[in-house]
């Protein structure tokens, strides 16, 4: 997916920005940047690939070689970021978060029309960072631009731009799919996706962004250069899985909002008789533990952690280049706590069920330990539908879920004529792609988190919330 963050001071914030900008690492893997003004030097910029090292590593550099008052920088997981452009506008650096849908129509359309052209990469794709600059350039100014370029974009577009006079344009994506948040010290005023980078650099959080409204920051003022639009339709999945457990988005906090998850995905199960027999609750690691916890306390089973991640070298399993890579480095992360899982009846908790592939490998790590039963209970609703609207990290299409693919399996493609009944849980077809799943993959029971109950744990109108990928409904 992605994330940035930037300043705009009366002092020195290069380090600063490197240490806000690794904060958005668990939001992308592929690379960072940073980019910088000084009065002296002017724009500066550096790009790593974080792809076999993180952004603290890779970027540590800037720390010695960049200098100004202020700058930017990004995580993603795709094109390199953040760019230089040079236009009418003058010189600026620009950061994007999100995604383009009709990304090929835009360009021949540009194209066709001024004559331009862009800097291809491999393949002849086009840099979305570049090609939204592009479209900012067609009119007289930076905010009238970014209106412009938001309006054309299918998808999501949040924009971080910053100009050669060391001010920062920012500006939420249309529809406020992702989260962007302003603070502000003493010494001036940034910009974060998470809110917590602002909390630990010591800035007072002052505004979250609209869906669509752009601010113009300079160290003294913020200025509105847009007012929000009506319509919000933030991702659901950011609190369910992406976002960090310490961050704060439309006034929810992310853990609290797992805890809460939880309790009510027990209170679906308080009155099932093997609960008293369960030994302990676990969650699958990392995002699937605070929702672990919250059924824990409410269903009074004990909570355990029966096997631990080896996180000090193996710190993400996706950032080898291949999947057999990444599986292998999976596999050599899971340390069991054999006295917690032989002859143990287990419950766990994971964030999500996507593919299926990892939670597979779980499961039978589990049995291999001398398991006596494995419930599993995933903390969203089904997932029948692959994002359309944002970057993840694994981009899934919707015949690669587990759900789409099992469905398959049972009715071939007439059954996906009925998703609405195997969503339900309740129905025919919905027990038994259950049923169908546990068999497959070796779970005594199988639950899926209703989407009334996420939406009752995030605490917004659902008409706010983004629900696609369980839904299908834009």
């Amino acid at each position: 997916m992605g994330g940035f963050f930037g300043i705009t001071s009366r002092r020195a914030c290069i380090a600063d920005v490197y240490f806000g900008a690794d904060y958005h690492t668990h939001l992308g893997t592929h690379s960072g940047g940073m980019a910088a003004y000084d009065k002296k030097i002017g724009l500066q910029r550096k790009i790593r690939h974080i792809d076999s090292a993180p952004f603290r590593t890779q970027l540590a550099d800037c720390l010695e070689s960049m200098h100004g008052n202020a700058a930017i920088g990004c995580i993603n997981d795709n094109e390199p970021q953040p760019m230089l452009i040079r236009s009418k506008h003058g010189a600026y650096a620009i950061s994007f978060v999100g995604k383009i849908i009709n990304k090929e129509e835009i360009i021949k359309k540009y194209l066709s029309c001024v004559g331009g052209h862009f800097d291809a990469m491999t393949g002849g794709n086009v840099n979305s960072c570049e090609l939204v600059a592009a479209l900012i350039d067609q009119k007289d100014g930076l905010t009238e631009g970014i209106t412009f370029a938001q309006d054309l974009i299918e998808g999501t577009a949040s924009i971080l731009v910053l100009t050669d006079k060391g001010a920062l344009y920012a500006a939420r994506d249309k529809l406020g799919r992702l989260p962007v948040q302003i603070g502000k010290n003493g010494k001036g005023h940034a910009v974060s996706l998470e809110s917590f980078p602002l909390e630990k650099l010591d800035f007072e959080i002052i505004k979250e962004l609209g869906p669509g409204e752009i601010v113009k920051l300079t160290p003294g003022k913020m200025i509105q250069m847009k007012k929000p639009g009506k319509t919000k339709k933030i991702c659901s999945f950011l609190w369910s899985y992406y976002g960090y457990p310490t961050s704060t988005y439309e006034g929810t906090n992310v853990e609290m909002m797992r805890y809460k998850n939880g309790s009510l995905l027990a209170d679906r199960d308080k009155n099932q008789k093997w609960i008293k027999n369960l030994d302990y609750v676990g969650g699958v690691p990392d995002s699937g533990v605070p929702h672990a916890i919250g059924y824990a306390h409410k269903s009074k089973a004990p909570y355990a952690r029966a096997f631990i991640k080896y996180t000090p070298s193996w710190s993400r399993s996706f950032m080898g280049s291949k999947q057999s890579e990444r599986n292998n480095v999976a596999k050599m992360k899971q340390i069991p706590v054999t006295e917690l899982i032989k002859n143990k009846e287990l419950l766990f908790v994971d964030d999500s069920i996507v593919r299926g592939t990892q939670l597979q490998k779980t499961v039978n790590f589990l049995y291999e330990n001398g398991a006596k039963g494995v419930h599993m209970r995933s903390a969203c609703p089904p997932i029948m539908f692959g994002c359309k609207y944002l970057n993840f990290t694994r981009q899934t299409s919707d015949m690669e879920l587990l759900t789409r693919k099992t469905i398959l399996k049972l009715e071939g493609k007439k059954g996906l004529e009925h998703l609405d009944e195997y969503i339900d849980g309740s129905t025919k077809r919905g027990k038994k792609l259950r049923k169908t799943i546990c068999d497959d993959l070796g779970f005594k029971s199988l639950k899926f988190q209703s989407l009334d109950n996420v939406i009752k744990a995030i605490g917004l109108k659902p008409c706010d919330l983004c629900t696609y990928c369980w839904n299908g409904k834009e």
